[in-house]
């Protein structure tokens, strides 16, 4: 089946005004983000989702394609959803989402959700692992997954719980990746909110406490932090500059 890949980019942020355009390693974010799902080659069109001119313009003078989309919507989701209700996008019941803030998203997370929806689950999204030192971060969202493959909870807080202090839990940190079947982004977004969702500040909270199932791809290696603060800004040009280096030599 077909796979759109859209990668939502609105153009206010609480923390980092206009992040999405913020130069990094030479390009602006955004950019950094669509290349990296562009080389995987793995979605039938490709496109940026935004509310602001600004980004679409830097995105289609560097060749790729942006959809002008509501300045109302409160998720990346709604965004998305608003997307395949265009009439040319309406032939394609499989979507990936890679969010605009994750330039150094791991291939193996966008292999590994779009792989969970081939299994059959209506929604995919994937996690790395996290070292237990950094399971008080909130800003790392942890997921329990079960025997099935498919999440459990999604929270802030340090999940599974060390009662005993063991030190052998395994912690998984979700990285802001998701697949959907048309039917089940249709659904989401038609869902009333939960209250765990508003306490957590976590949208797929919705879906899975109203009993859509949530395939998680695991994959080896820690999942790299998206941009959210002026410190992740400044780790990802570190990285990236590093890379640039690394393929010029």
């Amino acid at each position: 089946m077909p796979l759109l890949g859209v990668i939502p980019a609105r153009l206010g942020s609480s923390r980092l005004p206009k992040k999405p355009l913020l130069p990094l390693a030479g390009d602006p974010l955004i950019l950094w983000v669509v290349r990296r799902v562009a080389e995987l080659d793995l979605c039938d069109r490709l496109v940026v989702a935004t509310d602001a001119l600004e980004i679409a313009t830097v995105v289609r003078e560097a060749g790729y394609e942006a959809v002008m989309t509501s300045a109302e919507h409160e998720s990346g989701t709604e965004r998305i959803a608003e997307v395949i209700g265009i009439n040319e996008f309406k032939s394609f019941d499989l979507i990936l989402n890679v969010q605009g803030d994750e330039p150094l998203v791991s291939p193996d997370a966008i292999h590994g959700t779009v792989g969970r929806l081939k299994l059959g689950d209506p929604i995919g999204t994937a996690a790395g692992d996290l070292a237990p030192g950094l399971v008080s971060d909130p800003a790392r969202v942890k997921v329990v997954v079960g025997p099935s493959g498919r999440a459990a909870y999604f929270s802030r807080a340090p999940i599974p719980w060390d009662r005993d202090g063991a030190g052998t839990v395994v912690y998984h940190q979700h990285v802001g990746v998701y697949g959907y079947t048309r039917d089940a982004l249709e659904r989401w977004v038609r869902l009333p909110p939960v209250p765990e969702e508003q306490w957590e500040r976590l949208e797929q909270l919705r879906p899975l406490l109203h009993g859509i199932p949530i395939g998680v791809a695991l994959f080896p290696g820690p999942a790299a932090p998206g941009v959210d603060t002026a410190d992740d800004l400044a780790f990802a040009e570190r990285a990236l500059t590093r890379h640039l280096k690394e393929v010029s030599s």
